[in-house]
């Protein structure tokens, strides 16, 4: 893991490893949102200084990107894995039960983070509701991909609109993550996927 060894005030320097920092500061920001989320509550949570907060990762939005990074990176993988299912609807399906599982995780807070942060509307949180946005176009785009690909193999009708159902499909998804944000159970998710699966455009 990686250490970082800041200057503090008095005495030795002071030792934390960022990894574990960074992903403390995530949970604060999951959690909260980026402007719910004060430096106080990301200093406490971190257990650094605002110096060392500074030092190591830069401002407060600086570090939300970071601890965006780190999500996607932990939290998202189950996205990549989709893709690489061998029919639309398994991809499909693969979405959104890994989005289950995710956001009815008892160790992590509820919902989804890009969903909580892409709704902060301060001046402040402009760059983290284009940052949010962008990850998700780019996350768009590759399944619009292999929706296209699954057509051209005969996987979906010809008729089908690979942009439509990509849209359709992340519609459900940040539905989910509302609902989980909100309290609802896990049962009630799966119901939400079967139906969604038993209404899926078949050839």
């Amino acid at each position: 893991m990686e250490t970082a060894v800041l200057s503090a005030p008095k005495g030795r320097p002071r030792e934390f490893c960022t990894q574990m920092a960074l992903a403390a500061a995530l949970r604060v920001f999951w959690s909260k949102g980026y402007e719910g989320t004060s430096l106080a509550d990301l200093t406490e949570a971190m257990g650094i200084t605002k110096p060392s907060l500074y030092a190591a990762f830069g401002n407060k939005e600086a570090l939300f990107h970071k601890a965006l990074d780190l999500y996607e990176a932990e939290k998202l993988d189950y996205t990549r894995e989709a893709l690489l299912q061998p029919t639309a609807r398994a991809v499909a399906e693969y979405y959104m039960r890994g989005a289950l599982e995710a956001q009815t995780s008892t160790c992590d807070p509820k919902g989804c983070m890009g969903i909580i942060n892409s709704v902060a509307c301060g001046a402040e949180a402009e760059s983290i509701r284009a940052d949010v946005i962008a990850r998700r176009a780019s996350s768009q785009a590759l399944l619009v991909e292999r929706f296209e690909q699954a057509r051209r193999d005969g996987d979906l009708p010809a008729h089908v609109d690979p942009a439509g159902l990509t849209s359709y499909l992340y519609a459900l998804l940040q539905g989910m993550a509302i609902q989980a944000g909100s309290g609802a159970s896990r049962a009630d998710l799966e119901r939400l996927i079967d139906t969604s699966m038993a209404v899926w455009p078949s050839r």
